[in-house]
């Protein structure tokens, strides 16, 4: 086992170890956890799953959820991290299988860094659970509802000004529908993006790009935020100029860049509706200054949904932990109201959403009552608040940031 561990730059396993019939890509090498956690590096990085040990190092970078995600765990167990993100396992282990380059040796354990073993199997019977009481499953007539009340949205606004014409205040009342119509769009973009609606990713995939392309203007989320600095930005550039300024330099400039035609011409599709629709009543300038009000309007919306299920926790201090603990230590709940999950897109569920990614929204309730229960067992915290104390901790922790940001050397 000591030699397998080793390999060189090329991904080839070094002399003396013990490998499989082709190359190494076998899995007839076994390694210990020692040797696989040498591997967390920049430009070389094993990770487990099941038990199976595969060298990421090349794959990080076509991986589709992004570089960060995956190379989180380097040298680590990813099973329960795998198994979250992927609602069809068996698919994506045929991309796994030429990275595949041995196991770990019979007298190590599943887990690593000393891990709760008793608390892993916990959590993947939980897992087991959820699969086999259909947890996973959407219900088509929620998510077709739910489209339906934006579309709604959007042609009663419209409707408004084609009615009763363009006064100050119907003007703003158009503004609150369509920033409101928007905000939703947004919570269903999540949905599809994170294939918790179709059965089949592929759907996901065109419905994502119908809702955040056609009907969102191609707003995506940043692949990486960084919390812990928003104490120095957060009230500048959060809620006012996120989307109307940050998201949109950055989605268009994306788009050119790396040349994403497909996606440049779905946001076109929504700017050609847009000004088809209110060009009428408002002409060039005054279209261009309702889309940035409700873009300002819905930046809000979003950043202190958004922000209100993480701030202030432990952002930065994930690594190590199991996938329960990880999830529980970086977020929080906010109550369950019917208010408060249409407000959120039941986002207030952030704790369950953490830890199933691909779950319909519509079931966090259901389970939510399982994973406190099985938190309670293991001691560890479930945090709930209500809406009004999660604004005010936000706000708390950004000025007591700004104020420590402000007196530190």
């Amino acid at each position: 086992m000591g030699g397998g561990g080793q390999q060189t730059d090329s991904g080839e396993p070094a002399k003396g170890g013990v490998v499989g019939p082709v190359g190494g890509r076998g899995g007839s090498a076994v390694y210990t956890w020692e040797e696989v956690q040498r591997h967390s590096h920049r430009g070389d990085q094993w990770l487990v799953i099941d038990r199976k040990v595969y060298n990421i190092t090349q794959w990080v970078k076509r991986h589709p959820g992004g570089i960060r995600v995956i190379s989180h765990f380097a040298g680590e167990d990813a099973t329960d991290a795998f198994v979250a993100f992927h609602p069809n396992p068996n698919f994506v282990r045929k991309f796994l299988k030429p990275l595949l380059i041995g196991e770990l040796a019979p007298t190590e354990p599943s887990q690593d860094h000393g891990k709760n073993a008793v608390l892993v199997q916990d959590f993947q019977a939980l897992r087991n659970r959820v699969e086999r009481e259909g947890l996973l499953c959407a219900r088509p007539l929620f998510f077709s509802l739910y489209l339906g009340h934006i579309l709604l949205l959007e042609a009663l606004a419209l409707g408004l000004l084609w009615v009763w014409g363009t006064s100050w205040s119907l003007t703003l009342l158009c503004s609150l529908m369509l920033a409101t119509s928007q905000s939703q769009a947004g919570w269903l973009q999540h949905d599809f993006g994170h294939l918790s609606v179709c059965k089949k990713s592929s759907w996901n995939h065109v419905l994502h790009k119908f809702v955040i392309g056609h009907l969102k203007y191609g707003i995506k989320k940043l692949k990486y935020m960084p919390y812990h600095h928003q104490h120095q930005y957060f009230f500048l550039i959060g809620p006012p100029l996120l989307i109307p300024v940050f998201f949109t330099i950055q989605i268009f400039q994306t788009m050119f860049s790396q040349r994403n035609w497909v996606d440049l011409a779905w946001s076109m599709t929504f700017y050609l509706r847009f000004f088809c629709c209110y060009y009428p009543f408002f002409g060039l300038f005054g279209s261009v200054a309702l889309i940035t009000f409700v873009r300002f309007l819905e930046s809000h919306w979003f950043v202190w949904v958004t922000q209100m299920n993480h701030l202030p926790m432990e952002i930065d201090h994930e690594r190590h932990q199991d996938w329960l603990t990880m999830q529980l230590s970086g977020t929080c709940n906010i109550e369950q109201s019917t208010f408060n999950d249409w407000f959120s897109g039941h986002l207030n569920f952030q704790i369950e959403h953490h830890l199933f990614p691909t779950m319909p929204r519509h079931n966090y309730h259901l389970v939510a009552p399982l994973v406190r229960t099985l938190c309670e067992k293991h001691g560890i915290p479930y945090q709930v608040k209500t809406l009004k104390k999660a604004i005010i901790d936000v706000v708390t922790e950004e000025v007591r940031g700004s104020v420590a940001g402000c007196i530190s050397p």
